[in-house]
């Protein structure tokens, strides 16, 4: 079975995307702004891996959140072969965002928006998926029809 160029482009994209989206969670973390007690890929693999090292919790959370990013980037390239806006993008970051506030955050302990802890974080992690959405659609607006690499650019956009 051979991936489409759409499907690769999405998940390179989804990558980068998750990428712009983690170093926003780094600063954020780092600064003390962020109102998560732990950055959330970390928080769930605590939760699903219970007492590790550190480093394990880490590469495993990287590595899972990097996946997740790239196979909603591939899915988001696959659903619109060629036609994909911005808006797609901001979209699917909007969609993500509200399973994790409904059924992640509960499965960490965290409650329903992060009420548990605090509603920021519901404000906070809101950013950080527009950011994913906004990077990964418009990554992907170029693979419309008419797009070549030595135009860079595509009639529509």
């Amino acid at each position: 079975m051979s991936l489409n160029q759409y499907t690769k482009r999405g998940f390179s994209w989804g990558l980068l995307a998750t990428l712009a989206m983690t170093i926003v969670m780094g600063l954020g973390m780092a600064s003390g702004k962020a109102p998560m007690p732990d950055p959330i890929p970390i928080a769930i693999m605590k939760q699903l891996l219970g007492e590790v090292p550190q480093p394990v919790l880490m590469a495993t959370g990287l590595i899972a959140h990097f996946l997740y990013g790239g196979i909603f980037g591939a899915i988001l390239g696959t659903l619109f072969e060629g036609q994909i806006k911005v808006w797609h993008g901001l979209v699917l970051g909007i969609l993500l965002w509200v399973v994790m506030q409904v059924i992640v955050l509960p499965v960490i302990g965290w409650g329903i928006f992060g009420s548990g802890v605090t509603p920021k974080i519901a404000v906070a992690t809101l950013v950080l998926h527009l950011v994913y959405g906004g990077v990964v659609g418009w990554g992907l607006r170029g693979t419309a029809k008419g797009w070549t690499r030595e135009s860079g650019a595509t009639e529509g956009r």
